[in-house]
């Protein structure tokens, strides 16, 4: 790899804990990048798709796919919780194949979360914690997004998939994160990338 390389950018993550403490975490660097898929990826879990992507103490990286809507139910997913589900007006996203039975959270929050998140931006978190999503549920000015399953990589998984010349790598941003659709997402990436050429996208 040259250039700006994937690999080098996935090292300069903060790493942390999924347990790590919220409040040590509020002021350290971002720990988070957008994984878009290459055309030649086919993958039915992850052609054209965007993930956000963050790192654990272990090195493994997890994340969420922040481009698959679907039709799938809130009040079907948490109905045993007696959850307040009528405050989250936006799809439930594909978040990954792992664990799909999983509800996951992309989050901001000015405050540090009581529980266990990972750090992604500053005041942007993602947790499984369901301590922490169902605070979120209760808020009717919550900022969120919320995902079945998540996307995992093992330790030197990803770089695999790097030397395969799977993926191109951009920063992530907060705008992107929540944007209102995400129709579309994969492809302005893609001529994003094309764009700014090979400083970011190996």
């Amino acid at each position: 790899m040259t250039g700006y390389p994937a690999l080098r950018l996935l090292a300069a993550l903060a790493l942390f804990a999924v347990g790590a403490s919220a409040v040590a975490q509020q002021n350290l660097p971002a720990n988070g990048l957008f994984l878009v898929a290459k055309p030649s990826v086919t993958d039915p879990n992850f052609a054209r798709t965007v993930v956000l992507v963050t790192q654990a103490e272990d090195a493994s990286t997890v994340g969420v796919i922040i481009n698959r809507p679907t039709s799938l139910k809130l009040a079907d997913m948490l109905q045993r919780q007696q959850q307040p589900v009528d405050n989250y007006r936006h799809p439930v996203y594909f978040g990954g194949p792992v664990m799909r039975q999983v509800v996951v959270s992309l989050f901001r929050s000015e405050k540090p979360p009581e529980h266990a998140a990972f750090h992604v931006l500053k005041t942007i978190y993602l947790t499984m914690h369901p301590d922490n999503i169902a605070k979120l549920l209760a808020d009717p000015d919550a900022h969120y997004r919320l995902y079945v399953g998540f996307s995992g990589w093992a330790p030197r998984q990803l770089q695999g998939e790097f030397v395969r010349n799977d993926w191109y790598v951009l920063p992530a941003d907060e705008a992107t994160l929540f944007r209102e659709k995400s129709e579309g997402l994969w492809e302005e990436l893609v001529e994003r990338v094309m764009r700014l050429g090979p400083r970011v996208s190996r």
